[in-house]
């Protein structure tokens, strides 16, 4: 069996799941004005949103009444400034968000599940880029050596996105860092615990001293802290700079703009421009194997055993 590991940059790019979804809305009761709620919700222009669905307006228009009618509340206030949720409305958006992403990652793990039997990746591993790269290195030799074993796809993504991964599908499994990374509505197994360092410019003062504190590399006005984008995209505010990925940040630090607290671990291959320095203060990181808690799979079952022996 061929046991080479794929590896890939997480992209956001849709996927087709109209079929599959259609089938379940089928058979749970027509979910459809729920389809058109939350388009319509998230154009708030009853016109926008009709095109975005491809059909005329008062057919949108009659679907989102009807849905009204059922439930025997408003979900949308229709006034001469737009359309706005009501309360009802906005818990109807949440839920329907999360029923209909929840069809779309159980297409997503259905067709890896057929791949089984071709030979191509069967089971996705989500881990951050530049983080636990030793630890995922032994994961992957470990399990390729189990009986069973099947290809895996490793995606390789931001700070932050495994548990996105996670929940909607693109990935089976995943290496969380807590306290970093929510764990909530996984299961999971801790691996390892680390401290962490600050990955500094070379030849910066703090560069030569045997340890600091959390506190001098958090306050250096010359090298802010980077800003990581939230969930929805959006940066915190504050004086460093925005990054999205561990290269953007090594070459920053290396540029003299900025800083970083990372898990020891970030010190392995490490450029000879930077400079590693330890933050005993700094909580420990202990990275964990994530998977959702109503996985059958096979193959995900393989990844924790083997996570878990190292």
């Amino acid at each position: 069996m061929d046991h080479r590991r794929h590896v890939r940059l997480d992209h956001r790019s849709g996927e087709g799941v109209e079929e599959v979804r259609d089938v379940v809305q089928d058979a749970v009761g027509d979910p459809l004005g729920q389809r058109l709620k939350k388009r319509a919700d998230q154009a708030l222009h009853f016109g926008r949103a009709a095109q975005r669905l491809g059909i005329a307006q008062p057919p949108l228009s009659r679907a989102i009444g009807g849905l009204e009618r059922r439930l025997g509340t408003l979900l949308l206030e229709r006034g001469s400034r737009g359309v706005a949720l009501t309360g009802a409305g906005a818990v109807l958006l949440r839920e329907a968000r999360a029923a209909l992403d929840a069809v779309e990652a159980a297409e997503r793990r259905t067709r890896r599940a057929a791949l089984a039997a071709t030979g191509r990746p069967a089971v996705v591993l989500a881990a951050k880029a530049g983080a636990s790269g030793e630890l995922l290195a032994k994961l992957l030799d470990a399990y390729a050596a189990e009986p069973g074993a099947v290809a895996v796809d490793v995606v390789l993504c931001g700070p932050g996105e495994q548990a996105r991964l996670l929940h909607n599908g693109r990935a089976d499994v995943a290496l969380l860092h807590r306290p970093f990374d929510d764990t909530a509505g996984f299961d999971t197994e801790d691996l390892h615990s680390e401290g962490q360092v600050a990955i500094l410019p070379a030849g910066h003062p703090l560069s030569a001293r045997p340890h600091v504190r959390l506190a001098e590399v958090t306050d250096l006005p010359d090298l802010p802290l980077p800003r990581w984008p939230r969930p929805d995209g959006t940066f915190p505010d504050g004086p460093g700079p925005q990054v999205r990925d561990h290269t953007q940040l090594t070459q920053l630090i290396a540029l003299g703009r900025a800083c970083a607290v990372v898990p020891e671990s970030g010190r392995t291959g490490l450029r000879e421009d930077l400079t590693a320095v330890p933050v005993p203060d700094a909580p420990h990181v202990t990275t964990v194997i994530a998977w959702p808690p109503h996985s059958r799979s096979t193959a995900v079952a393989g990844l924790v055993r083997a996570a878990t022996a190292l």
